[in-house]
C-alpha cells in the first residue's frame, strides 16, 4: 500500500493510502452526499476539475459497469473515500473502481476520516486541494503555498463540450441540444420521448442553431462559473423567443444571465442525489439529483421577465425559473437523475408538450 496525502489550501493535511493513478493532481475539493451512484458522479461532466469526497463510507462495492457512464471520459481530478472495496459484488460489474481510475489516470486516496473532511468543507466551503503522487515525499508548507496561489481553470466548459455537432435521431420534435458538458442521461431522456436531437458545441452561433430548424432548444448542464461562458449568454439572448427553451444545471444559470439576472458562488454547492426541491406552482416536493457550486441570485430577478418556479428546501436557493414571455423555463437540478431519484423526470414531458403546442401555434398562424 502506497502512502498519499490530501493537502488543502487552509493548511489541512490528510494522510491515507493511494489507489488509481500514482500521479499527483490539483482541483477544487467538494463533497457529494449520495449513498450510491459513484460511477455516474465521477463521469458527470459537471464535476470537471473537482476532487470529489464521497461521504458514504464504503465506495466501490458494486464495481463499475458498462451502462452507468454519464460521459465517455472521466472529467474529475481525484476521488477521496473512507474505504475502497476492491472485490465488488454485483452481476453487472465489469471492473473495480480502482481499475477504472488507474486506466483513466486519475488518483484516489482511501483510509482518511471523510466525516472530519466533510465537516471541514461544510464549515469553510469548497477548497483547492492537492493529491500527492503515490509514496512521494513532499514539503507540506510549500504545497500549501502553491495551492493558495493556484488559479483554477476558468473555462471548464470548453474542456468537456463536444468539438463537432452530431445527431441522435428520432421521429419526433427536432431538439437542438447545446452541449456545455452534457450528461448521457439528458440525451437518453429526449430520445426516449422520440425527439430528433442534434447536439452542438457550446460556442455554436445562434444563426447556425436556427438553421437546423429546431422545435425546441435545450441548454445542458455543465461545470464551473457561468459568468466565464460569455459566448453562451450572448447566443441564448439571440435565441430567446425563436423556439421553446429548456435549461438544466449550468444551462439554467446561463438562461438567467441572458435575461439580466446574476449568479454567485455558493459556500457549499449542491452535490448528491437527495436534495429536496419544492415546486412553487403545485406545492409538490421532489427529491432531486444535483451537481453545482453556483446559483442564481434572487435579488437580481427584479425587473427581469423571470418567475421563480422551484426552491431548495434546505437553503432556500433558486432551483427553477420560467419566462412566459419567451416560452422558456429552466431548473437547477437534474431531472434526468442518473443517479436517481427520478421524481422530476416529468419535466421532459412538459418540454415536449410545450414544443408541440408551439409548433401547432406556428402552423395555425401560417
Amino acid at each position: 500500500m502506497k502512502k498519499r496525502l490530501l493537502i488543502l489550501e487552509d493548511g489541512s493535511i490528510f494522510e491515507g493510502t493511494a489507489f488509481g493513478s500514482n500521479e499527483a493532481s490539483l482541483g477544487e475539493t467538494v463533497f457529494t452526499t449520495g449513498m450510491t451512484g459513484y460511477q455516474e458522479t465521477i463521469s458527470n461532466p459537471s464535476s470537471c476539475g473537482q476532487i470529489i469526497v464521497m461521504t458514504y463510507p464504503l465506495i466501490g462495492n458494486y464495481g463499475i459497469n458498462r451502462d452507468d457512464y454519464e460521459s465517455i471520459e472521466l472529467p474529475i481530478n481525484g476521488v477521496v473515500v473512507r474505504e475502497l472495496e476492491d472485490e465488488p459484488s454485483n452481476f453487472r460489474s465489469g471492473m473495480t473502481l480502482c481499475e477504472l481510475l488507474t486506466m483513466k489516470g486519475i488518483p484516489g486516496i482511501q483510509g482518511i476520516d471523510t466525516r472530519k473532511l466533510t465537516r471541514l468543507l461544510r464549515e469553510k466551503g469548497s477548497l483547492k486541494g492537492m493529491l500527492t503522487a503515490a509514496s512521494e515525499e513532499i514539503d507540506g508548507t510549500t504545497a500549501i503555498e502553491q495551492l493558495r496561489s493556484l488559479q483554477l481553470p476558468t473555462n471548464l466548459v470548453a474542456q468537456v463540450s463536444t468539438k463537432k455537432p452530431y445527431p441522435s435521431p428520432g421521429r419526433g420534435e427536432r431538439v437542438v441540444l447545446i452541449d456545455y458538458g452534457m450528461k448521457n442521461g439528458l440525451l437518453r431522456e429526449l430520445n426516449n420521448r422520440g425527439c430528433d436531437v442534434i447536439v452542438v458545441p457550446y460556442d455554436t452561433s445562434a444563426q447556425a442553431i436556427l438553421s437546423l430548424f429546431p422545435d425546441g432548444i435545450v441548454l445542458s448542464n455543465g461545470p464551473g462559473n457561468p459568468e466565464h461562458v460569455e459566448v453562451a449568454v450572448e447566443t441564448i439572448q439571440q435565441l430567446l423567443g425563436k423556439a421553446p427553451i429548456f435549461g438544466i444545471g449550468l444551462g439554467h444559470q446561463l438562461f438567467a444571465l441572458a435575461l439580466g439576472a446574476r449568479t454567485f458562488k455558493m459556500k457549499n454547492g449542491h452535490f448528491g442525489g437527495n436534495h429536496p426541491v419544492k415546486d412553487l406552482r403545485t406545492g409538490r416536493t421532489e427529491l432531486t439529483a444535483q451537481c453545482h457550486g453556483y446559483a442564481v441570485d434572487e435579488a437580481s430577478l427584479e425587473g427581469t421577465p423571470l418567475t421563480i418556479t422551484h426552491k431548495a428546501l434546505n437553503d432556500g436557493s433558486i432551483e427553477g425559473l420560467e419566462s412566459t414571455e419567451y416560452n422558456a423555463f429552466s431548473v437547477q437540478f437534474h431531472p434526468e437523475a442518473s443517479p436517481g431519484p427520478e421524481d422530476a423526470n416529468h419535466l421532459f414531458d412538459q418540454f415536449v408538450t410545450v414544443m408541440k403546442k408551439s409548433s401547432r401555434k406556428e402552423q395555425s398562424h401560417a
